[in-house]
């Protein structure tokens, strides 16, 4: 088959194999000679599994709405059995730790269609905006490869955006789905608390924070898979309302007209947001009022509440001295300050100085903050708009903590991500569109925030912005 499914959407692909036009065996051999020839130069897939990809593409595929597509596999959660399981870690890398049985979300993922070629690189236990680990090197940006991809799913982003696969998946535990979406110039959903599961081994994830999703290059295809991702699993802890309908139906449906608050300045005004970003917001609702919607300045109080770093360190802090006594677990050993890097030492060591009534009284503040933050929605406004990221990519290297104090690292990191970790917080579906590139052709994204449950609201909002703006036709400089 000619290289000229590269770009097409996952909706596409796996349109052309319901035609016949297509197998699934000839896409994902096209989607692996692409890996082949753009990964040395992007270093976004860490394990492949292309022979096991390839018998899985000419054996009975399931017969889902993907049936066929090539599909990627973040290295954090989403594992199968016997398939490597690192997480950015070197101790479990070293130790060729292997998953030992399948999580509910992959086996929706193969249930749909999708055949998974390998899994992406991403930061040690997924806690930087980049994706530099020390076990498997940095992955570089597809539209400039000195630049970070953004993190924790920057894998997953880099091969979306180079061309390699359609989607991949991603989770977000501080914006590590819409971090990397808008540092690629990707569609970036991290859905409701509670929309996917993370069974059998877990309830939830980092206390709640974390959603799992994908980084796609198009609305439709991040509705439809969510439609395949999203639901109650049996012993979830929770699960979010379901949807009025599939929402894949959202996209192509007109929004009525809503009330869309802008927020373009940081927290409480403690540092200058990058004027990039700030016109991309800005930009995002010129356009959105241009759709006959009403736009004014506001945001939520709370958004401003300057113990917010406070208290998502805690929760990152305590979640750190749990995964280091689980990679202790895991391998056989005991971890010690040079088997990670620093900041996960000392976010680890923070955290073992914490109490459990430290940690309850930090999801006691949480569940405040939520509801704070849930009235302004709950006031009349139906959306929030922002830039996804305080400044544009940063060069490689700009979160190392191993040449610096790795406590300002954090503080950078969290300052970076200030639009995006709030609102896993408070469990709201977020989304990154790429409405922006900057005079440096970076890409730069805004961020649509809806009322807890409301993905069908910003699916059906995504998809106006992405007609009245396209943005499928750009090309990064490194892409099949």
């Amino acid at each position: 088959m000619p290289d000229d499914t590269a770009f097409l959407d996952a909706t596409a692909q796996a349109e052309l194999i319901r035609r016949g036009d297509a197998t699934p065996a000839a896409l994902v051999d096209a989607a692996i000679k692409r890996i082949e020839r753009l990964n040395p130069k992007l270093n976004a897939v860490i394990i492949p599994f292309f022979e096991k990809a390839r018998q899985d593409a000419s054996g009975a595929v399931p017969d889902g709405p993907f049936r066929g597509v090539p599909f990627l596999a973040k290295d954090f959660l989403c594992y199968r059995a016997g398939e490597p399981l690192h997480m950015g870690a070197r101790p479990l890398r070293d130790a060729n730790f292997c998953a030992p049985n399948d999580t509910y979300l992959s086996e929706k993922f193969k249930a749909a269609g999708f055949i998974t070629l390998g899994r992406t690189n991403t930061p040690e236990l997924g806690t930087l905006p980049t994706t530099e680990p020390d076990a498997y090197g940095p992955t570089r940006n597809p539209w400039n490869p000195a630049h970070s991809s953004g993190g924790s799913s920057g894998g997953s982003a880099a091969a979306v955006a180079s061309g390699m696969v359609a989607a991949a998946h991603g989770n977000d535990g501080g914006g590590s789905i819409r971090i990397p979406a808008s540092a690629c110039g990707l569609v970036g959903l991290k859905p409701s608390r509670g929309r996917t599961s993370f069974g059998p081994d877990l309830g939830d994830a980092l206390g709640g924070l974390v959603g799992e999703g994908v980084l796609t290059r198009s609305v439709r295809d991040t509705a439809a898979i969510l439609d395949a991702i999203a639901g109650a699993m049996p012993g979830d802890p929770y699960t979010a309302p379901p949807p009025a309908r599939p929402y894949r139906e959202e996209v192509g449906r007109k929004p009525d007209t809503l009330r869309v608050g802008v927020l373009s300045r940081a927290p409480g005004e403690t540092f200058e947001v990058d004027k990039d970003c700030v016109q991309a917001a800005e930009g995002a609702a010129r356009l959105l009022e241009s759709l006959g919607h009403a736009v004014e300045a506001s945001h939520p109080a709370a958004f401003d509440d300057l113990e917010t770093a406070r208290y998502f360190t805690t929760m990152y802090a305590t979640n750190a001295a749990r995964m280091l006594e689980l990679l202790g677990l895991l391998t056989g050993k005991t971890i010690g300050q040079d088997d990670v890097d620093p900041l996960n030492w000392a976010l680890a060591d923070m955290g073992r100085q914490l109490s459990a009534s430290d940690y309850l009284a930090t999801i006691d503040w949480l569940q405040s903050y939520t509801r704070r933050m849930a009235s302004w929605w709950a006031g009349g406004f139906d959306l929030l708009v922002t830039p996804t990221l305080s400044s544009p990519p940063p060069p490689l290297g700009s979160f190392n903590p191993a040449s610096e104090d790795p406590n300002l690292v954090g503080m950078r990191a969290t300052r970076y991500a200030a639009f995006t970790l709030p609102f896993n917080m408070t469990g709201q579906p977020a989304i990154s569109l790429p409405l922006h590139w900057n005079a440096a052709g970076l890409p730069i994204g805004v961020q649509l925030v809806a009322a807890y449950g409301g993905e069908d609201l910003l699916i059906r909002v995504a998809a106006q912005l992405e007609t009245a703006q396209p943005w499928a036709t750009r090309r990064p400089q490194i892409a099949a």
